[in-house]
């Protein structure tokens, strides 16, 4: 089953509110529901105060009865507030809870419940909120927006060709580093295999094919024969590769791996192509035409002629393909972006574009945590250095962080803490020993995306017991990150690498084609294939591809491939369905929940696929499965274009407490009494929220099928780099590593 998420985006290690009108006000506080569940609520986070109206998003733990283990959610609350300023306090009335959301293994009935419960009861507890405090954190919540705009737009080197090209990045000048189980020089500053042969050429390996430069840097040519001695290096890559856990060889054979032009690039740059001159469609309801014969997301507006290319979420618009591009904001974009239909060919760019209800979709989604709970007693961990320690300052704090390591690690008024794998560990030395934190630095939270600590304000911890902590992690902590109403991958930065007796890596935004998924967040780029980038072999160079290029080390963003080429549907509505694979993300060991690479934690898993065997893990019980797809769903709740609903079971309720069904016959009916009365027709706005309402149901129901669909599906012919890598691995940290000895 998924994992229960919980949403707390700012915990401060002192007292969210110091001043107290009485005991109960300690957090979380506690509510005990009339059939036994207790319900935790966790420090509010202030979002706006207007008026008398105070609306709050906080963090809630649900504990069933009979059971011990609590569910994480969040909700989100209108109140409406008395203010004494004279105390300078402020006291919480009546309350609406607007939104509730947890994890998929809590149905419906019972979310309606807790939203019932919470409503009636927060008045009760007379929460009196100081004043000052609120007003602080509200004032901290506008800066932590401002810091949030303060992610880079500026376009990386953007490359574009018409015929089939493959980017190979190099972090910065060339390192090379001698391994001695193959006796050749390796480009250890890439996460592409190229290697320096005896006689001064170079060697890339990747796509099942070999190309040679008479330097790192290119020009790179196909070579359909190699010399003897790199066949060791080809036969490392392969048998890596097939000991993937998502590797089988009729998938391999099935992907065709076409020899490309070679391009590459020691700064931080984005390939677009086409296959050929651009193959240019209308998008019906519009006055946009997109490129067909092309990976990329590419669109021209007819009425400006201007060119504009989705990358990495952020929009860059140009006057032809070749540039220059320059950023433009997703709120700024031509209006008849936002009116791309669903289910259509580029539907998958709705939730880049401001206003958009995917794009709200996946605001709020960037905002769900995986949560687990952290065994105090037995979590450790492994944090070393190349040499001494060396700090340097975060920008706009009195915090510095680690530079010399793999490891997220930052010093903070004498104490040192690290995280690594979403776990925080403290310590009274850099060297440890490290222990499980049960609160974290308060100015973690303003930390700015400028420095390669900035995903560490993405980690939270939410409760505290003599055995556990519970903790959680945002998508923020593996590069997706909210930047106003979309959302983004990677701060836009670049960070200089560690290079010393290590090669360390920092978190790239750039070059790998990053694609937004709204079920699984974002994919790697669509060329890559299996051999592209290296793995865990020759002399033990690397510590796993991806750590550190992605963020924390383990951590590598799935492959996304569409079979039989170029997208063809939408995310968000039908598409055609044959026997062959239309759509699937390849997940890192099957999961994308980075907990799974710890021992001394305990999460609940996403259900995972074994591609070997038609089955699926579900918190560790094997069940066979169908590999038969599931038609997706249109928004109207079916695949036929029928609604599917029980008539006269539609009930819900409006801000001030209304309950409404929709009848039989289809009318809208408001319960009165003892008795379902129609609603007449000239109360349109009751009539209006209640269809809206009906809505939102609907396209959530469409939203579960889609990704039941997409995990139904076969196994799809692409693979990800091995999570089986050794070297200076540690167990997570924000950086991978490579030995340059």
């Amino acid at each position: 089953m998924k994992t229960l998420y919980c949403l707390f985006s700012l915990i401060l290690s002192t007292s969210l509110f110091a001043t107290k009108s009485n005991a109960q006000e300690d957090w979380p506080m506690t509510i005990t529901t009339d059939d036994g569940a207790v319900i935790k609520i966790y420090h509010p986070q202030p979002e706006s105060f207007s008026g008398d109206v105070l609306k709050l998003r906080s963090a809630i733990s649900v504990t069933e009865a009979g059971k011990t283990e609590p569910v994480f959610g969040t909700f989100w609350s209108v109140n409406k507030v008395e203010t004494d300023r004279d105390n300078r306090s402020v006291r919480i009335i009546s309350t609406q809870i607007p939104n509730l959301k947890f994890g998929s293994d809590i149905d419906a009935g019972r979310i309606s419940y807790f939203k019932s419960t919470l409503e009636n009861e927060m008045p009760s507890l007379q929460i009196d909120l100081p004043m000052d405090e609120l007003l602080t954190m509200l004032q901290t919540s506008t800066d932590e927006k401002k810091l949030s705009k303060n992610l880079s737009t500026t376009p990386p080197k953007i490359i574009y060709s018409n015929k089939p090209s493959t980017l190979v990045l190099i972090d910065g000048a060339v390192k090379l580093q001698h391994n001695n189980d193959w006796n050749l020089d390796v480009v250890v500053n890439s996460p592409f295999t190229i290697v320096k042969n005896n006689d001064g050429s170079y060697y890339l390996y990747g796509g099942k094919h070999w190309y040679n430069a008479p330097t790192a840097t290119g020009p790179y040519s196909y070579v359909n024969s190699i010399p003897n001695n790199l066949n060791k290096v080809q036969s490392a890559v392969d048998n890596a590769v097939s000991n993937d856990p998502g590797f089988t060889s009729d998938s391999a054979a099935a992907r065709s791996n076409a020899v490309t032009a070679i391009i590459v690039s020691t700064e931080p740059a984005e390939l677009i192509q086409s296959n050929g001159e651009a193959d240019l469609l209308p998008i019906n309801g519009t006055n946009l035409l997109y490129v067909a014969n092309t990976e990329n997301d590419i669109f021209i507006d007819q009425s400006s002629q201007q060119y504009y290319v989705l990358l990495s979420g952020r929009w860059y618009k140009a006057p032809n393909l070749n540039g220059p591009w320059n950023y433009i904001a997703s709120n700024s974009l031509p209006t008849d972006f936002a009116k791309i239909p669903e289910g259509s060919p580029k539907d998958n760019v709705l939730a880049s574009i401001a206003g958009t209800q995917a794009a709200r979709e996946a605001v709020m989604d960037a905002q769900i945590p995986q949560t687990a709970k952290v065994d105090r007693n037995n979590a450790s961990a492994n944090v070393t250095y190349d040499g001494s320690p060396k700090f340097e300052n975060i920008q706009g704090t009195s915090m510095q962080y680690g530079v010399n390591t793999q490891s997220s690690v930052i010093r903070y008024r004498d104490k040192y803490y690290a995280v690594e794998n979403g776990v925080w560990f403290e310590s009274n030395s850099p060297n440890g020993p490290w222990v499980v934190a049960t609160e974290r630095p308060s100015e973690v939270d303003i930390i700015p995306p400028s420095s390669p600590a900035y995903n560490m304000k993405y980690v939270y911890i939410y409760d505290v017991t003599p055995n556990w902590v519970y903790m959680g992690y945002t998508p923020g902590y593996l590069n997706t990150f909210i930047y106003g109403p979309t959302v983004v991958y990677g701060t836009g930065y670049y960070y200089a690498p560690w290079y010393g007796y290590h090669y360390y890596p920092r978190p790239y935004t750039w070059g790998f084609r990053m694609h937004y998924n709204p079920w699984v967040g974002w994919s790697m780029g669509f060329g890559y294939s299996y051999g592209w980038f290296n793995f865990g072999f020759g002399m033990n160079l690397w510590s796993g591809w991806g750590g550190g290029w992605c963020g924390p080390v383990g951590y590598h963003p799935p492959y996304h491939w569409y079979g039989g080429g170029y997208r063809t549907y939408g995310y968000y509505g039908s598409r055609p369905y044959a026997n062959t694979v239309h759509n699937t993300v390849r997940y890192n060991n099957n999961s994308n929940n980075i907990y799974n690479n710890r021992r001394d934690v305990i999460t609940r898993n996403n259900v995972q696929v074994n591609n070997r065997n038609n089955t699926v893990i579900n918190n560790g019980r094997i069940e066979n499965v169908n590999r038969q797809a599931v038609m997706p769903r249109t928004q109207n709740g079916s695949a036929n274009g029928n609604v599917n609903r029980s008539q006269g079971q539609s009930i819900t309720t409006d801000r001030e407490g209304n309950v409404f069904q929709r009848g039989n016959n289809g009318q809208i009916q408001q319960r009165q009494g003892n008795q379902w009365q129609p609603v007449n027709s000239n109360r349109s706005n009751v009539i209006q929220n209640f269809n809206n309402q009906q809505q939102m149901h609907d396209r959530g129901q469409m939203r579960s099928q889609n990704f039941q669909s997409q995990r139904a599906a076969p196994a799809a012919p692409q693979s990800r780099p091995s999570n089986n890598g050794g070297g200076n691995r540690s167990s997570g940290g924000g950086h991978g590593g490579r030995d340059h000895r």
